[in-house]
């Protein structure tokens, strides 16, 4: 039985995850359990998730951080452990300004630097250094 689709392809939110993602060498989406993924044949971005438990962040991004910086993105109050992909190393960032107390809107900079950092952990070394000829 597939999954039903946790998503509206309207979301604005998800448009700018979508021209970010996108953005990187051969990357790809595909819908997977019901919301989208980023793939360079491997998933590198997952959009929307939930927290162990059943909880859901709707906009979210879902990203395997390096893992010097993992530690500091824990402390963040937007940051939380994914349910499944958790315990692998993968972090979520909430988009909707819900748990980040200022409420404001997502910064993408910062949001195109996690997901760049999630790709290049992911990605074939030759799509990396694709990535960096550009």
């Amino acid at each position: 039985m597939p999954h039903p689709i946790m998503f509206d392809d309207d979301d604005p939110v998800l448009g700018r995850v979508r021209d970010i993602a996108r953005a990187f060498p051969e990357s790809t989406e595909v819908i997977a359990h019901g919301r989208p993924t980023f793939r360079c044949g491997r998933v590198f971005c997952h959009y929307g998730g939930s927290i162990r438990g059943g909880e859901r962040r709707e906009q979210s991004i879902l990203f395997h951080p390096d893992p010097a910086e993992a530690d500091a993105l824990r402390a963040d109050p937007r940051v939380f452990v994914p349910a499944y992909l958790g315990p692998a190393g993968w972090l979520g960032l909430d988009l909707s300004g819900g748990p980040d107390p200022s409420g404001d809107a997502p910064d993408w900079d910062e949001v195109g630097e996690l997901i760049d950092a999630s790709y290049r952990r992911i990605a074939p070394a030759r799509l990396v250094r694709q990535l960096d000829q550009r």
